[in-house]
């Protein structure tokens, strides 16, 4: 499953940037995040209720951060493992471009499901993730342009 979009956020790139990378401000974005816990300076590890369709379930998994373009680019790639549930893992790249006063947040991610999840099917697989997405997005948005005006 791909997915690929762009946000426009009202801050700077060096303040977008700072806070893709700061735990609390992903753990009040990520939806479903009950628990985002730095590991080191490249990993985090996090605990995230999901419900896609009938199926819910609880994932804890790892996430590995790849600085090696910032604060322009950067890469992250994860796993979960929901129990019966299932498993996911995944990737996605960030472009960050700075406009003006504001920065233009484009992505590219892809994810592989398997489980009790996989089998629920490909186009509600993919309109929950979209979702999920546009979610995180919007109140990452919200939480930094808030910040900004404090």
């Amino acid at each position: 499953m791909q997915l690929a979009d762009e946000i426009r956020i009202a801050a700077p790139k060096h303040v977008v940037y700072a806070a893709l990378n700061d735990p609390e401000v992903l753990k009040q974005c990520i939806p479903g995040c009950e628990e985002l816990t730095q590991k080191s300076e490249n990993e985090l590890e996090a605990k995230v209720v999901l419900k896609v369709g009938p199926v819910k379930a609880r994932f804890s998994g790892e996430v590995t951060l790849d600085r090696t373009g910032a604060p322009d680019a950067f890469s992250l790639t994860g796993q979960g493992n929901g129990g019966a549930a299932g498993h996911a893992k995944g990737g996605a790249d960030v472009i960050l471009i700075e406009d003006g006063d504001e920065t233009i947040l484009k992505y590219d991610a892809k994810a592989d499901i398997g489980g009790k999840l996989a089998q629920l099917g490909s186009r509600l697989i993919q309109s929950t993730a979209q979702k999920l997405a546009g979610k995180f997005f919007k109140s990452f948005a919200e939480v930094v342009e808030e910040d900004q005006v404090a």
